[in-house]
């Protein structure tokens, strides 16, 4: 018969087995906190808030970019910081990858974002949650709603370009289940899905992901359509650059409804979310109410990218914090 002591030591042995399955899973997201740099990077925010609203104000457009760098790294293999990794000899990273390749961009920006927090605090903050914060500030600064980011992520020591390419982030050419199918992999709901394209109302895109819709498609104003034809011949211009929405550009607002209300979504995937015929009902419903109404808009949108950046983080002894965060450590 097993003495008290040692019924004890077994408890304690499954309690420990079973602590360490869930850090891995469960308590990964949760370990993700508010005020994880209170004490040990405390002016954190600020230094990025800094080197963010410099590099907007040289140029209004990054602000989209460095919200797109966030969204992209969480949507393969979670909010990892791997997106923001170069070539090695040991892997290809994702910047090659077809949704990343000439499009997303500001890695310059996050490299002097690290080069200041790293001056105020070494191989304390993480690229990944460099990435998220700058998104906030980004949105913040050009008018869009203020949220609470959740930070305590590690980076990751690699990176794929499969995972990058395996359709893991939609392309402009998705159709609505496609849509909401890639959004739900991550744990995110139609609805979650509506209101993180809501962040198109700033930004550009380049022609040649729009060119098939404003030529060929049938759901978008005529108007629209041959304005915008002007910028992107059928041959030719592929870089050529237009403002995913066109009313106010720079100005994070619900102007992005209203012109898909209007027929005038320049991307595919993003018109598919309405076609006024309210088939599903979910989108279009969603679309006419945030066309209408700013603080709808707003409050989903803070909820929606703080579940965004919840996306299979690494923490604990997970990862690492890089110190370039172009390179493992």
């Amino acid at each position: 018969m097993a003495t008290p002591g040692a019924v004890v030591s077994v408890l304690v042995l499954v309690l420990a087995i079973s602590s360490a399955l869930l850090s891995g899973s469960t308590l990964a997201q949760s370990s993700l906190t508010t005020d994880y740099y209170k004490k040990t990077c405390p002016k954190v925010f600020e230094a990025v808030k800094s080197v963010v609203s410099r590099a907007i104000a040289k140029e209004r457009r990054m602000g989209a970019s460095l919200l797109r760098l966030h969204f992209h790294d969480c949507f393969v293999l979670g909010c990892d910081g791997s997106i923001l990794l170069d070539d090695t000899a040991s892997f290809t990273g994702e910047k090659t990858a077809g949704p990343n390749n000439n499009s997303v961009r500001g890695f310059d920006v996050v490299d002097a974002i690290k080069s200041k927090v790293e001056s105020l605090c070494p191989g304390v903050v993480s690229c990944a949650d460099i990435l998220a914060i700058a998104a906030r500030h980004s949105v913040v600064i050009l008018g869009g709603p203020k949220w609470d980011v959740k930070v305590g992520r590690r980076d990751s020591r690699t990176a794929s370009l499969s995972a990058a390419n395996s359709g893991a982030i939609p392309p402009p050419t998705s159709t609505l289940n496609n849509l909401i199918n890639r959004f739900s992999a991550k744990g995110l709901s139609t609805k979650d899905m509506v209101v993180l394209s809501g962040a198109h109302t700033i930004g550009q895109a380049r022609c040649t992901t729009f060119r098939g819709r404003v030529h060929n498609e049938s759901n978008i104003d005529a108007s629209f359509a041959r304005t915008a034809q002007r910028g992107c011949p059928l041959t030719g211009g592929d870089n050529n650059l237009a403002p995913l929405d066109d009313r106010t550009p720079t100005s994070f607002d619900i102007a992005y409804y209203q012109n898909l209300v209007e027929k005038k979504g320049l991307l595919h995937s993003d018109q598919i979310l309405f076609n006024g015929a309210g088939a599903p009902a979910q989108t279009d419903s969603l679309i006419r109410t945030y066309s209408k109404n700013p603080k709808a808009f707003s409050d989903d949108f803070r909820a929606a990218m703080i579940r965004m950046g919840d996306i299979s983080p690494l923490t604990g002894s997970l990862g690492e914090v890089r110190k370039n965060c172009r390179r493992p450590n």
